[in-house]
């Protein structure tokens, strides 16, 4: 699993990626083993995906959510909902 945050580096931006992290480790995955982490913070990167409104999360190449960092709950079931895909 891929699990990708966007965004250029403001508040949200970095509570987005710890809390995706958080949400990973909370269901006993290892980064780097069970699930790759990347921050993309470049504005030419962060269009590619489509998204306009940071922060972005991206899971396996699809983007979850758009404009708000995510809760640790709303981020468990966006990893749940795409481990089952793979």
């Amino acid at each position: 699993m891929k699990i990708q945050v966007l965004g250029p580096g403001c508040a949200k931006c970095k509570q987005a990626a710890e809390t995706m992290k958080q949400a990973a480790s909370s269901l006993g995955l290892r980064e780097g083993k069970d699930f790759e982490f990347e921050k993309v913070e470049k504005i030419s990167e962060i269009m590619k995906y489509g998204v306009v409104f940071t922060p972005g999360i991206i899971i396996n190449g699809k983007t979850v959510l758009s404009g708000k960092a995510p809760g640790a709950e709303e981020a468990r079931q966006y990893i749940l909902d795409n481990m089952e895909k793979e």
